[in-house]
Parts: structure tokens; sequence; C-alpha cells
């Protein structure tokens, strides 16, 4: 189903702790979601859910946590883990009061991203580099030329764990041993 609303009932909470007064507003992280169309986010994203089922969770918090999972290079498991210890982290994904429980189950980030498709991990690009061009951080100039840093890339560089090299260091110890006359039971020569 699609994803629920991540506004909360502030009646429920009359006492606790609002995350904006505990959260200084000149943190990097405070900074960048308020550069994030969040509503546009969710209207880009909202194609990707069906409309059967149980609602899904809110699009800023799993897009909050991808966000935070690239941005501080940290597994699934971690994100939900550090999500619930860190208030500026909360505070990032839309929560509005801090939260003592995880957000949801890390498989759960998994599924999103699944279901999210192409055209969604798009959508949060874009998201990104609108954000990057109103903070400043990047201009229009720079996005006209795109280099690809390409050490990421697989290369097809046979490692010594492949079959093909032991085979071939077996095949060299054979015939060095032949050429010092040392007689051997079995050679695995096919």
């Amino acid at each position: 189903m699609k994803p629920r609303s991540s506004k909360p009932d502030p009646q429920k909470d009359l006492f606790k702790v609002r995350l904006e007064d505990l959260c200084d507003p000149d943190h990097p992280l405070c900074k960048v979601a308020g550069w994030i169309n969040w509503n546009a986010l969710e209207q880009e994203v909202e194609g990707s859910f069906s409309s059967a089922g149980a609602p899904g969770l809110p699009v800023r918090l799993m897009a909050g946590l991808m966000y935070l999972q690239h941005a501080y290079d940290v597994s699934d498991e971690r994100v939900v883990e550090q999500w619930l210890e860190s208030p500026y982290w909360q505070s990032f994904c839309g929560e509005t009061f801090f939260q003592h429980r995880f957000p949801c189950h890390p498989t759960s980030l998994t599924k999103w991203r699944q279901r999210l498709g192409e055209a969604g991990c798009e959508a949060l690009l874009a998201q990104t580099i609108q954000a990057g061009l109103e903070s400043g951080a990047l201009k229009r100039s720079s996005l006209k030329r795109v280099v690809v840093d390409s050490t990421v890339q697989e290369k097809a560089i046979a490692h010594p764990t492949d079959a093909k090299l032991f085979n071939r260091c077996r095949q060299q110890l054979v015939e060095v041993a032949h050429q010092q006359g040392i007689g051997l039971r079995q050679t695995y020569a096919k």
C-alpha cells in the first residue's frame, strides 16, 4: 500500500521534547533536511507503491535512512541502530519527537529499494542535486560535464583464488619437476 503520512499527532506527545528544540538548526543534517523538497519526493515516488495491502513506511523516513546510509557509509543494520541513537538522524528523517524504538527492520530498506526501482532512484538523485544547487554546494556549470571514477569498476584480473591460476601453477610445477628429473606419481594432466 502507499506509504503512510509522516505527520504525527501532536496531542499524543504533549509532554515530550520536540526534536526541533533539541537539535541545533545549524547542524549540517538540519540544513540539508531543509533543502530537500520532501513533498515533491513523496509525490514522485508514490507511483512505485500499490494501493492494496498495509500502508508502507513514510517516504521521508525511508529516503532519509537511505541518504544517511550512503552519506555515512553504513550497512542497513547500522543505519537503523544509529538512527535510534541520534536525534539529528531522527530529525533528518522527519520525526517530531525523539523515538526509543527502531523505525523499521533493516530488511525493510532492502525491500523499499527494490520497490523503488530505477525511476525512484532517479527521483532521489534529482532531489539530491536540487538540494546541492539550493545550498550552493553545487554549481549549474558543474552539471554540464560528468566525470566518472572507474576505480570502482571490476577489472578482468585473475586472482590467486581462481581455479585457472591454480591449474597454471600446477602445470609449471610439473614442468620444473620433469626438468629436474623428479618423478611424480600423479600429474593431473588431462
